[in-house]
């Protein structure tokens, strides 16, 4: 059975949707699935006057954390992360940085990996974002899975490097079947992919 790891950040609960679709994605796809969020670094202080930051907060605090176990444990691995000036959030990247330990011994080599991001606007950096975390993906000498445009959903959703959801000025706009369906498709096709690599 291929074990699929969904690790994600989310401040305002956009993130944590998407892995929670991806996450049943995957288990209906036939993998093993362990769902992890990525530690806020900021205090909660710091976003008190967001309502939906501090309730995905409150929400997650107490779920198990991401670590790199979760990456060695997996066969595969959909990040997530929002999109902040076309690159990932402070908190995805600082979680990325504690691996380099795991990366020089060669343990994050050799696994599939593919992403989903968010943000206010279309056009807003999500696939400059997306590409940026594949090349550092691509120094750990990970499998790329991109869903590129396998199947005709992804010219409704028109992202071929991951999945991306527009979540609007004010952090409202909820998933649109559209990303729903391209969710589930990414799952089903990292899972298929890293099944089929494992022989």
């Amino acid at each position: 059975m291929t074990k699929l790891a969904v690790i994600y950040y989310s401040a305002t609960g956009h993130g944590t949707a998407m892995a929670e679709k991806v996450a049943k994605a995957g288990e209906a796809a036939g993998a093993e699935v362990r769902v992890r969020h990525i530690a806020e670094t900021r205090s909660p202080e710091q976003f008190a006057e967001n309502p939906a930051w501090t309730a995905n907060y409150e929400a997650t605090k107490d779920l198990p954390a991401a670590t790199g176990d979760d990456i060695v444990w997996a066969d595969a691995v959909i990040f997530g992360s929002p999109t902040r000036f076309a690159a990932t959030t402070a908190q995805f990247q600082t979680f990325i940085d504690s691996l380099g330990g795991l990366w020089a011994q060669g343990k994050l080599a050799d696994k599939v990996y593919a992403a989903f991001t968010s943000s206010n606007t279309a056009h807003g950096g999500q696939e400059t974002t997306l590409v940026n975390l594949y090349t550092s993906l691509m120094h750990w000498g990970g499998i790329i899975v991109a869903p590129g445009y396998t199947d005709g959903l992804k010219f409704v959703d028109g992202n071929p490097y991951g999945v991306g959801h527009v979540s609007g000025a004010e952090n409202k706009n909820p998933l649109e079947d559209s990303t729903i369906a391209a969710l589930e498709h990414l799952a089903t096709r990292v899972v298929g992919i890293a099944g089929r690599l494992a022989g």
